[in-house]
């Protein structure tokens, strides 16, 4: 699918834009990979980290800035829009900032994408964009609709836009995981309620899950993963066992369970072996065409949120996922 194609990856310095870039590098001939970030210093270390590399190409660029947009998207084939504002506690704070980055940046990557003829586009969402709670969420939905009608925008042009939406990245920056491990080294381990619950991923799934995306999307569809939950003391407890759990308190813009997929959205949902599709109702060239799998409608009563779902994370699957962490991270485990 990716081989003699070029693909261009915003916010490609990020983990999940490092570990895609990786797999492509490593499974496909690209023609080229472009890597669109806006931090030069993470620009220099990723190329370092990666070596020189021909079809690496790496752009400075703003998602907010329109006109670079143009400039990068020229001649692209494929794109991934993994850019965005995504600290909860942060966008409560500066909330102008986090609307300029998810919900006109993503506005900017739709329109140079169908003036550039860009063939396919999968923008990562989150759990929090589903009946949002926090300013963070909310603009992840404005940004899932935004692509999702960004198919009928696109008129007679080529483009198709799809969105993955998924629960949190095992050892991504910024998440829990990384802290926790840090943490239970001073014997101290800090949560903000313990019976909350998260979905979680980790990085080869979340790729495996966009590479599937690019495979089967039709334009408009929202793909959600069949992943794995877990209360945060239980998973802090599997972290470390021997550490005390301190509660801080649900923090500004919290919820305390996660949802990806809303009862509302039930009757236009289609369930797979491994992931679940959300069916837009107004974009009908979306709907598989003779021959492909239809999946599995749902009753009109089902939600999958992380405090319903029936695939629990165990301790064993974590821990082997946090010794990799420790290790890349340079953490004693």
């Amino acid at each position: 699918m990716f081989n003699d194609k070029v693909v261009l990856i915003t916010g490609g310095t990020g983990t999940f834009g490092k570990s895609f870039t990786k797999h492509l590098l490593a499974n496909y001939k690209t023609r080229k990979v472009i890597i669109l970030s806006r931090d030069e210093f993470k620009q220099y270390e990723m190329q370092r980290q990666f070596g020189e590399i021909p079809e690496l190409r790496y752009f400075i660029g703003d998602v907010r800035d329109k006109d670079r947009l143009y400039r990068a998207f020229y001649g692209v084939d494929y794109a991934v829009h993994a850019a965005a504002f995504k600290q909860v506690v942060a966008a409560e704070y500066n909330p102008f900032e986090a609307i300029k980055t998810n919900i006109l940046g993503g506005q900017n990557v739709i329109e140079a994408c169908i003036d550039n003829n860009v063939k396919k586009v999968v923008t990562l969402s989150t759990d929090k964009a589903a009946n949002p709670v926090n300013l963070y969420g909310a603009t992840k939905l404005a940004s899932d609709k935004l692509f999702v009608a960004g198919n009928s925008y696109a008129g007679g042009r080529k483009t198709r836009f799809s969105v993955v939406r998924y629960g949190n990245v095992l050892g991504s920056r910024g998440s829990v995981l990384p802290l926790f491990l840090e943490q239970r080294l001073k014997g101290v381990v800090t949560i903000t309620e313990p019976s909350m619950t998260r979905f979680w991923i980790t990085l080869p799934k979340a790729i495996s899950l966009v590479e599937k995306a690019f495979a089967l999307m039709q334009g408009g569809e929202t793909f959600v993963p069949k992943i794995p939950s877990m209360r945060m003391d239980d998973f802090a407890k599997a972290l470390a066992p021997d550490a005390e759990i301190k509660v801080l308190g649900i923090r500004p813009g919290e919820k305390m369970h996660e949802i990806m997929i809303p009862v509302d959205d039930a009757r236009h949902t289609r369930e797979y072996n491994d992931h679940y599709r959300i069916i837009p109702e107004f974009l009908p060239w979306v709907m598989p065409h003779n021959g492909e799998n239809r999946g599995n409608a749902l009753p009109d009563s089902f939600s999958y949120s992380s405090d319903n779902n029936i695939q629990q994370l165990s301790a064993e699957e974590l821990c082997k996922t946090a010794r990799l962490v420790a290790e890349e991270c340079g953490i004693p485990y």
